[in-house]
């Protein structure tokens, strides 16, 4: 039987939602589409007359959607099987997905070794034939549809071809992130019922140690091999795990064995609709248990046919290729990998160790580029230490590039300059591996403005700033090209409408001036239905139709929104202050180039605030070097902790937070009047990140207590200034 007899267009001639391409053209590629773009002073998104009610901005749409959010590309693409089938019809043999493999021989990973469109498409059809099988003769269902599938692996094809399996049999994923402890791996399993788990070797002990308290799992499959070559007699992987899992009433089956069940027995797909699940993805969660975010195929193909429409690509003699490095289990990484997959891009994965993503990098010259604020700074930094912080001629051939660029941001342009890129840009691309680079998009936490101007004049490429969440499919505003400037998130993209909310609260109004301010709202074709057996959390979330994000967000004269707050997220001083926290930091980060992490917090029994800084080693080193009089190494970890703590060099730099502070019209008491510095206090290791990088606050006070009070017994660094008579 060939593949093609598996194949059912879900809706080939559905002309109901608002699409891009009529029902009879052809079905779009990457090159077909008309990029959004912004002209230069003209509005990127406005408010549609008459929707204003009292309490909130009008209803705001971009310049390119006036008449409504748009749903999909072309009809006949309604849901994300529909995409990968029509990928697969236009690109059988071309590389689909891509991994390495370590050699112990040589000590090394190889290069990277890919699967075909085609390939992986048959892979999909046995696993998923296989799935059913199971669910029907293993679990005991009767009619094997619409039930989870927990996924519980870093990123690898394993992870993939179980979602696409999960497409075609009208299942869906359930994710958990590789990172998660015990606690919320139970929750996820609990509430999701999910009988089938498909996990990585190394995390079904996780799952097991938990097993008599999830009832619901039946069956595990390991997306490693459970025997090999080098097994000794009788202590197979199978042998060790199947006397635990026999002990809970487990089945145990390898990846490759149930895609031989389903080889052995093919099952004609059963695709999903648009209204059907794709995906149950849980929030990352930075003050409790996760929640369990329903997100549809009609979600998921709004959101990359927005997201498409604002980074469509130029240059068709490169290949797209992506890099897959954030976790899969989080929806930014999903939305990058749904455009892959419709489009037609190499996806490779990173090799595991996020330290060494430049060596991957390097490897697979991605075009199209998703990534967080935490690896772009990482980025500036290798750029600067090998560039203008070089000695001799290098060194100075680049400050000057450097300059000149930044001063063509600051005149108004892209930071591109002919000669400059052409003699300096080129290489630097090509020296980190993003020579083939169209595009950057940065997402999941705000770019400090320094980087993202760095960044564009380095690599004279667009760098755009994306918003997005869990429950809109990641997707929401995002920077346009054609707009130079920084410190924004552009405007709602042509899936979404926006309006603000006024927070009386926090004295945010949509009648301040110059622009309004208020809570960010959002609805269209992207947002999700609800929260999964939790409609009290539905019901919060929602405004009427508006989903409530939950940020506090500025809107400009030209349709731009700046997140400027948290709702909610504010502490009360010793007299009665207000303090929220996050644009403080963002000031503070975006104008001290010796820290890289930033952290404010205050007691409602004090005064003053204090902070809890990381430090930028490639800065901070050269500064502490010269207050103290002696070199400081940025790769000497022990000189860099020693430095941070020295009291000259903490004097020194709270006399630069000062002036940050000033600077930004802080009121005295928003300004941070001491702070420690830390190499790296804020990481998924000590659980005081989330998976996208955002610090979990309530446990960051917690951890940093003693240091907490330490500052507080300790007073102000610097004096307080007298009073003028």
């Amino acid at each position: 039987m060939s593949l093609s007899e598996f194949v059912k267009v879900t809706s080939p001639d559905l002309v109901g939602p608002k699409s891009v391409f009529p029902a009879d053209s052809p079905i779009p590629t990457m090159f077909d589409i008309v990029r959004v773009e912004a002209g230069k002073g003209n509005p990127q998104a406005l408010p549609i007359p008459g929707s204003q009610e009292k309490g909130y901005s009008p209803i705001y749409r971009n310049a390119a959607s006036l008449d409504g959010p748009i749903e999909r590309l072309h009809p006949a693409i309604g849901t994300m099987y529909d995409a990968f089938e029509n990928t697969v019809r236009n690109f059988t043999d071309s590389k689909c997905l891509g991994h390495r493999e370590y050699m112990p021989q040589y000590k090394k990973w190889s290069h990277y070794i890919w699967e075909t469109y085609g390939q992986v498409a048959e892979r999909r059809t046995d696993f998923g034939s296989g799935l059913v099988k199971l669910a029907r003769d293993v679990v005991g269902m009767a009619d094997p549809q619409k039930f989870p599938v927990a996924i519980y692996s870093p990123n690898r094809p394993e992870w993939v071809i179980t979602d696409l399996a999960c497409h075609a049999y009208n299942l869906y994923g359930v994710t958990l992130y590789d990172s998660l402890g015990p606690e919320s791996s139970e929750f996820i399993m609990n509430v999701t019922e999910s009988p089938i788990l498909v996990a990585s070797l190394s995390n079904i002990p996780t799952i097991l140690a938990i097993k008599n308290k999830i009832p619901h799992l039946k069956v595990i499959i390991c997306m490693d091999e459970l025997e090999s070559n080098h097994d000794a007699p009788g202590s197979t992987k199978r042998q060790l795990l199947q006397s635990w899992t026999k002990l809970h009433g487990l089945h145990l089956y390898s990846f490759s064995e149930v895609e031989q069940i389903g080889r052995d027995a093919l099952i004609p797909h059963n695709p999903a609709t648009p209204s059907d699940l794709i995906t149950v993805n849980f929030t990352s969660g930075t003050t409790a248990l996760p929640k369990g975010v329903a997100l549809t195929h009609a979600n998921a193909v709004a959101a990359v046919s927005g997201l498409a429409m604002h980074i469509k690509l130029d240059n068709q003699k490169a290949a797209m290729r992506s890099l897959s490095y954030l976790p899969l289990a989080h929806i930014y990484e999903r939305l990058s990998l749904c455009l892959a997959l419709t489009f037609g891009s190499a996806y490779a994965f990173f090799h595991g160790v996020i330290t060494e993503v430049l060596e991957d990098i390097q490897e697979v010259r991605p075009v199209f580029f998703s990534s967080v604020p935490r690896l772009l700074n990482r980025i500036e930094e290798g750029i600067r230490a090998k560039t203008i912080s070089a000695p001799g001629l290098p060194g100075a051939i680049s400050r000057r590039a450097v300059s000149a660029k930044l001063q063509d941001l600051e005149n108004g342009g892209f930071g591109r300059i002919k000669f400059w890129d052409t003699i300096w840009s080129r290489k630097v691309r090509k020296n980190i591996g993003l020579d083939d680079l169209e595009v950057v998009v940065s997402g999941s936490a705000p770019i400090a403005i320094s980087t993202h101007k760095f960044l564009k004049a380095a690599l004279a490429r667009p760098v755009l700033q994306g918003y997005g969440l869990t429950e809109s499919f990641a997707f929401g505003l995002i920077g346009q090209f054609g707009d130079p400037s920084t410190g924004h998130c552009g405007p709602p993209t042509v899936s979404t409408e926006l309006r603000l909310k006024d927070v009386p609260e926090m004295n945010y109004f949509s009648t301040d001036k110059p622009y309004a301010r208020g809570e960010l709202q959002l609805k269209g074709p992207m947002i999700f239905k609800g929260y999964l057996k939790d409609p009290q959390k539905t019901a919060e979330a929602f405004d009427g139709e508006w989903f409530s994000t939950g940020d506090v967000a500025m809107i400009d004269d030209l349709g731009r929104v700046a997140i400027i707050d948290r709702v909610k997220n504010f502490f009360k001083l010793a007299q009665g202050e207000y303090v929220s926290p996050e644009p403080i930091e963002n000031y503070y980060l975006a104008g001290c180039d010796q820290i890289s992490q930033s952290f404010v917090t205050g007691d409602s029994v004090q005064n003053f605030i204090v902070g809890i800084f990381g430090i930028n080693p490639e800065t901070f080193a050269p500064f502490a070097s010269k207050v103290l009089k002696r070199p400081i190494s940025p790769t000497d970890l022990h000189q860099l902790a020693e430095a941070g703590n020295d009291k000259a060099v903490r004097l020194a730099l709270m006399k630069e937070i000062d002036r940050i502070g000033i600077q930004a019209k802080l009121k005295g008491f928003e300004r941070v009047r001491n702070f420690v510095l830390k190499v790296e206090p804020f990481t998924i290791e000590n659980d005081l990140l989330t998976p996208t990088m955002k610090t979990k606050r309530p446990q960051a006070v917690k951890y940093y207590s003693r240091d907490i009070e330490n500052m507080y017994a300790e007073g102000e660094l610097l004096p307080a200034p007298k009073a003028k008579l």
